[in-house]
């Protein structure tokens, strides 16, 4: 099969899709690959190293879309790529198309397959393509959030984790996943009282678990407004698998917050966990409602390309190997059940209504 890898279009986005070794693998296996020239400079791989991987680099988004059958990139398309985009084309990508309906509906009008990444579920119930960038987001929501404290960036002027004769700072943490379960992980080593919200007594009991700082709650509404009220910094990491976020924190939680906190939304892609979130890039990250700073990049893994590549290459490589082997990637249920549109129909049962 030819597969096409573009370059990322999304506001400072760094990311490639597969990196040189993994390309490597799919020539071995006797598949084309393109690339578009500088897809992976930010990620610290040139043009020749894919091409010493035999790869075939060429010099534009419009050559790479006519090559490719298979197109495999990171984030979602936008403008330049949904016109570039045929019905022939067998998208996999991140999609988050819950909180995109004009994305939903650009996909269906041109007819054809996307494959969403974080669609992708395997019989235990692991969201595998999803899981690596959420440990990433995970992390940066927490030394974002750390810097957006300091005084100079608006915040209390706070240090999270103190020090002998001062408080220590407070981390309230909504979805003790991948992501809230690393935003939990950094901040409590970083010496901060950490409390944790989730529905799960085993994830609850792994937070327990990080230290005499971490406290777990199952969250009822009146525990979270509770513990919002003093906290320094709060991250949002709620998912509810290929669905819009639930919104868990209300404008006037957010109203009754101390002026100088954080929030850092990392369900973002998927609508935002937070009633007042909206969508921000890493060129404008941030905005302030009621004296709290709000953090919603929708591509926070984007800011650490040579990490993030590295990691979802990995993880998506041995789907891609089964995509690109023809017809029979149907047959296997991990995929199909990522399939998001098809053949210009939304198919997923989690998108029904969003067009």
């Amino acid at each position: 099969m030819r597969i096409g890898i573009p370059s990322e279009t999304k506001t400072l986005e760094g990311r490639v899709a597969l990196v040189p070794a993994a390309c490597a693998d799919l020539v071995r296996r006797g598949h084309e690959v393109f690339i578009q020239s500088g897809a992976g400079t930010k990620s610290g791989f040139s043009d020749d190293d894919f091409v010493r991987n035999g790869v075939k680099v060429v010099a534009d988004a419009d050559k790479l879309y006519e090559s490719g059958e298979l197109i495999v990139k990171v984030k979602e398309p936008i403008a330049g790529d949904l016109a570039r985009l045929r019905k022939n084309h067998l998208l996999f990508c991140y999609l988050h198309l819950a909180a995109e309906p004009a994305l939903t509906r650009s996909l269906c009008d041109i007819g054809l397959t996307g494959v969403a990444f974080e669609s992708v579920e395997e019989m235990d119930g692991s969201l595998p393509l999803l899981a690596p960038m959420s440990i990433i987001a995970g992390r940066i929501a927490v030394q974002v959030g750390t810097h957006l404290l300091h005084q100079p960036a608006g915040g209390k002027g706070k240090l999270l984790g103190g020090l002998p004769s001062t408080d220590r700072g407070k981390v309230v943490v909504l979805g003790a996943g991948a992501a809230g379960g690393n935003s939990a992980a950094l901040a409590a080593a970083g010496g901060a009282n950490v409390i944790v919200f989730d529905k799960r007594p085993d994830r609850l009991a792994q937070m327990m678990a990080l230290g005499a700082n971490v406290t777990a709650l199952y969250p009822y509404e009146e525990y979270v407004a509770r513990e919002l009220r003093d906290a320094d910094l709060v991250v949002g990491a709620v998912l509810v698998p290929s669905a819009r976020a639930p919104r868990v924190v209300t404008a006037a939680m957010v109203k009754d917050m101390e002026p100088g906190s954080v929030l850092a939304d990392i369900s973002i892609d998927q609508g935002g966990c937070f009633e007042t979130s909206r969508p921000t890039t890493w060129k404008e990250p941030t905005y302030v409602v009621d004296g709290v700073t709000h953090f919603a990049v929708t591509n926070m893994p984007g800011a650490v390309p040579q990490t993030s590549s590295q990691a979802i290459s990995a993880a998506i490589l041995p789907y891609v190997q089964r995509l690109a082997s023809g017809p029979a990637w149907r047959d296997y249920a991990p995929l199909k059940g990522g399939i998001n549109v098809d053949a210009g129909k939304v198919v997923h049962p989690a998108l029904e209504g969003v067009v």
